[in-house]
C-alpha cells in the first residue's frame, strides 16, 4: 500500500481572495434550495448556490458581483449553514469555487459536512470578522490566507486569531479528514487482519 504520505491529503493553510456574504442564520435552503436537490450527482450543483437569493438581488448578490468573482473563501455572520442536515449545501459552496469559509459561527453539522469535503471553516471574533469584511469589501483583490496550523487568519486587515476545534484542526493537518483515503491508507492492516479470520478466505 502507498504510504501515509502519498495517500493522505494534509492541508495546513488556504489562501486566495475573500468574498463576503453577509448577515446571520443563514440557512441550508438559501444556499441550495429544496428543488435543486432533486439530482444523482453534485456536478451541477455550484450553479445553483444561494439561487433565490440571487435572484432577488438582481444581480446585486455578492456571488454575482464581478468584483469577488474569483473568490475563494467565503466570509460569512453568525451561524451560517443552520438548519437542515443537506450534504448538498457546502457541494454547492464547493462547486462553485469555495475551499474554505471564515464567520462568526457555524451549525454544527454544516461545518462537519464541510470538514468530510476537505473545507475547513474557523472562526474570528465579532470585532476582527467586522475588520475582514470591510477589508475584502474595500479591495476584493488582496490576499488572504488562513493558516490552521498557526491558528491565524491573514490579510490586509491584519493578523487575526482563528478559532476552528482541535479535533477537526488535527483531522486537517494530519490528513485524516477523508474517510476514504483513511480507508485505502489502511489497506495493509485490513487485509492482515483479514487473513487472521478462519471465516474469509482472501484470493491468492
Amino acid at each position: 500500500m502507498a504510504s501515509n504520505e502519498d495517500v493522505l491529503i494534509k492541508i495546513e493553510s488556504v489562501e486566495g481572495t475573500g468574498c463576503v456574504v453577509r448577515g446571520d442564520d443563514v440557512d441550508t435552503d438559501r444556499i441550495i434550495p429544496a428543488r435543486f436537490m432533486k439530482v444523482v450527482t453534485f456536478d451541477d450543483m455550484g450553479r445553483h448556490a444561494f439561487e433565490d437569493a440571487r435572484k432577488a438581488a438582481k444581480g446585486k448578490h455578492p456571488l454575482d458581483d464581478e468584483r469577488f468573482s474569483d473568490a475563494s473563501i467565503l466570509i460569512c455572520g453568525q451561524n451560517f449553514g443552520c438548519g437542515s442536515s443537506r450534504e448538498h449545501a457546502p457541494q454547492a459552496l464547493m462547486r462553485f469555487g469555495f475551499k474554505a469559509f471564515i464567520g462568526g459561527s457555524f451549525a454544527e453539522i454544516f461545518a462537519g459536512n464541510c470538514t468530510s469535503l476537505g473545507l475547513p471553516c474557523v472562526t474570528l471574533g465579532e470585532a476582527d470578522l467586522t475588520k475582514l469584511m470591510d477589508a475584502v469589501e474595500l479591495d476584493p483583490t488582496h490576499t488572504i490566507s488562513i493558516d490552521l496550523r498557526a491558528r491565524r487568519v491573514s490579510s490586509r486587515a491584519g493578523e487575526m486569531e482563528a478559532g476552528a476545534p482541535e479535533g477537526v484542526r488535527q483531522q486537517f493537518l494530519e490528513g485524516s479528514w477523508d474517510a476514504t483515503r483513511v480507508l485505502l491508507d489502511a489497506g495493509d492492516a485490513i487485509e492482515k487482519t483479514a487473513a487472521a479470520l478462519p471465516y474469509i478466505e482472501l484470493p491468492a
